[in-house]
């Protein structure tokens, strides 16, 4: 039997994209043709200029009104019904239809929370052809929204995300701990960095999260004589135009990266990374096995993130340049040994296969 996989996404928060993309990439890479593939963030389809306005809000909120959102992020956690939230995106709902009648899957996987509530408001109490997949993009601080639904399988990123969906009553069956879909490459470029050495340069990679600023301070702290500054900025000119004026006024050198598929090359070359808690950036380093500095926290869904960073002592949350500028000098003091602490405990925990190990399973549904 033909398998006919179908991933949903959304652009609120790079996680979701990034997800789906590992995912399509990991079945194309074990499937071949032996699987027809199609991904669809169905808001971007349906509502177009409408859906772009709502996520340029969605950036702004969480960047320059992180306690305005975590009324939001609470309120939506204490919900006991989703599905009937969901009536109100009936262009979306009647898209989502319509697919499923052309496309007849095999298994529907929803990397994005809305997906299985729309699904129930439109299959109702009837058993589908299909499986229902929820691959979730968060560790430990899980909204209810995520599996309050009707599913037939949890892919989670990690034990403690899995323990948390155990106490709030998923059975267990339903749980399958498959790490987050990162790309494969990060599997198939292998190990690449050097271990600091005395003299060498330390590799540092400073990813700006989407929406965010680059603060003149951090990069001043980060750009020294024996470091190598990778400073990334994705599609955002003005952004780029920002750093290229700190490197032109502070005349430090550093390299200024734009959108790039090279990002996994560029983490496992990297004997630190310095971002905000982000659902994909916190996975992508684990899978690289390099160690993180975590600059920003999104109140909500990135404070698990942030957790599993710490909490396995695979890097350090520092908010303020002062603190970044500590936490890159303990991390290489005395030949490295911090450093070294989290290396090794960040590979302990790194799954760099996950999309591959996430391809296989959906094969076999």
């Amino acid at each position: 039997m033909e398998k006919r996989i179908l991933i949903l996404t959304a652009g609120y928060g790079e996680g979701h994209n990034a997800a789906a993309r590992g995912i399509r990439d990991g079945l194309a890479t074990v499937a071949g043709d032996a699987a027809v593939v199609e991904v669809h963030d169905l808001f971007a389809e349906t509502y177009g200029v409408a859906n772009d306005w709502m996520r340029k809000g969605y950036l702004a909120l969480i960047n320059r009104s992180p306690r305005l959102w975590k009324r939001f992020y609470d309120w939506t956690d204490r919900r006991e019904n989703f599905s009937a939230s969901m009536r109100w995106i009936f262009q979306a709902k009647n898209r989502l239809s319509q697919l499923l009648v052309r496309f007849q899957p095999t298994a529907v996987v929803s990397v994005f929370p809305a997906y299985p509530h729309l699904l129930e408001e439109i299959l109702g109490d009837s058993s589908p052809a299909f499986q229902r997949v929820v691959c979730i993009t968060d560790s430990i601080t899980v909204n209810k929204i995520w599996f309050r639904c009707v599913c037939d399988r949890f892919l989670v990123p990690n034990e403690q995300t899995a323990a948390v969906l155990a106490a709030s009553g998923v059975p267990d069956d339903k749980v399958w701990v498959s790490g987050f879909p990162v790309t494969p490459k990060f599997a198939e470029l292998g190990e690449l960095r050097q271990p600091p050495a005395p003299g060498s340069r330390r590799r540092l990679l400073y990813v700006i999260n989407s929406g965010g600023v680059a603060p003149p301070e951090i990069i001043r702290v980060l750009a020294l004589p024996d470091v190598r500054l990778t400073v990334t900025v994705g599609r955002d000119e003005r952004l780029r135009k920002t750093v290229e004026a700190v490197r032109a006024e502070t005349g430090r050198d550093f390299e200024i990266v734009g959108w790039s598929d090279q990002l996994p090359r560029l983490m496992l070359e990297s004997h630190l990374l310095i971002s905000k808690a982000g659902g994909a950036t916190v996975q992508e380093t684990i899978a690289a096995k390099c160690p993180m500095i975590i600059n920003q926290i999104v109140p909500g869904q990135e404070e698990g993130n942030a957790r599993l960073i710490e909490e396995t002592r695979s890097g350090v949350i520092a908010t303020t340049p002062a603190t970044i500028s500590a936490a890159v000098q303990r991390a290489f003091a005395d030949d490295a040994r911090l450093w070294r602490e989290w290396s090794e405990n960040i590979s302990r925990i790194s799954r760099p296969r996950a999309a591959l190990e996430i391809a296989e399973l959906l094969l076999t549904l």
